[in-house]
């Protein structure tokens, strides 16, 4: 076991957990946070472990990741997009929200 599967194991245990818990519980935006947030610290484990058992393939692995978190944030945000909660409320007294 080399310095960077270290640094992989210690990114995992301590850096996974918080960003399931913001994705998992808040307010959407908070969510949002949370999901960026797990794309990076993901991404920095692909790196991590490339390094550790030099191999190249979870280096491509990384930068996939890097080019698609963003665009899945965007997808995310445009869901989340013009909805507000009081908008929801009332779509839902309306009868609207079946």
């Amino acid at each position: 076991m080399n310095v960077w599967l270290i640094a992989t194991a210690f990114l995992l245990t301590l850096g996974i957990p918080p960003c399931l818990w913001v994705a998992s519980r808040g307010t959407a935006h908070e969510r949002l946070a949370g999901l960026n947030l797990a794309t990076t610290v993901v991404t920095v484990f692909f790196l991590l472990t490339a390094q550790g058992y030099a191999r190249s393939s979870y280096t491509d692995l990384a930068l996939v990741l890097a080019v698609i978190g963003p665009a899945g944030t965007l997808v995310f945000a445009r869901f989340l997009g013009g909805r507000s909660i009081d908008a929801a409320e009332d779509e839902a007294a309306r009868g609207g929200g079946r």
